[in-house]
């Protein structure tokens, strides 16, 4: 992809990261709702997934009985998500789409790398090969309670194999996303997600408006 190219789509590119239970699905449904009020065109999609491809390897990926090596699961997230920039996420933004992505690489980096905890330089190298000069804008990182998320996912009776983990795991993911917002503060706009579905909803067209709001002229809902 040429870097023209990928710099024409960035600009629409937004993604959201959490723990599990964290409310992106919902929020992420808000905020398409929001933009397309604003005579935005929204696309929604989710990693891993995406494409057919992608649909078949995410099925891989979270079926509770697959269990498989750490290096297996980072190259079959990898393998997915070259499907999906090339075969979606791409041209819709040169389309002039929003793109809204449940998940994206910085989910490898806090799942894989800091979860799993496999060489950071490896997974920079495949997402370098992966996903050359894409980059989010801006990526809402919904942060509460290890616990308390995965409480949410069992009541709505939501279990795959990474819920399936242990507690400590999931600390070690929630600690590995709190150090990326420490580093990119500019793109990682860290959201409280324990309140209510209004008011997380309310912060992050806040944090969207201070960055975005003279180019896209956006105004609170």
């Amino acid at each position: 992809m040429q870097k023209a190219e990928a710099a024409l789509g960035v600009k629409g590119f937004i993604t959201f990261e959490g723990i599990e239970g964290s409310g992106k699905s919902t929020q992420i449904k808000l905020l398409s709702d929001f933009l397309k009020s604003k005579g935005r065109d929204v696309l929604t999609t989710a990693e891993p997934g995406g494409t057919d491809i992608g649909l078949k390897i995410r099925r891989l990926l979270l079926e509770p009985e697959n269990h498989m090596d750490p290096l297996t699961e980072l190259l079959l997230y990898n393998a997915a998500r070259a499907e999906h920039v090339r075969k979606l996420i791409y041209p819709s933004l040169l389309q002039g789409s929003v793109v809204i992505c449940d998940r994206f690489a910085d989910s490898t980096m806090a799942y894989q790398g800091y979860g799993r905890g496999m060489d950071m330089s490896v997974i920079t190298t495949l997402n370098d090969v992966v996903i050359p000069e894409l980059k989010p804008f801006i990526t809402f990182l919904l942060d509460m309670d290890v616990e308390a998320g995965l409480r949410r996912n069992i009541g709505a009776g939501k279990e795959d194999r990474f819920e399936l983990e242990t507690i400590e795991f999931h600390q070690r993911v929630r600690h590995g996303y709190l150090v990326m917002a420490k580093e990119e503060p500019g793109r990682i706009k860290l959201i409280e997600a324990s309140g209510s579905v209004e008011d997380v909803h309310r912060k992050i067209i806040e944090a969207l408006i201070s960055v975005q709001n003279r180019t896209w002229g956006l105004n609170t809902p």
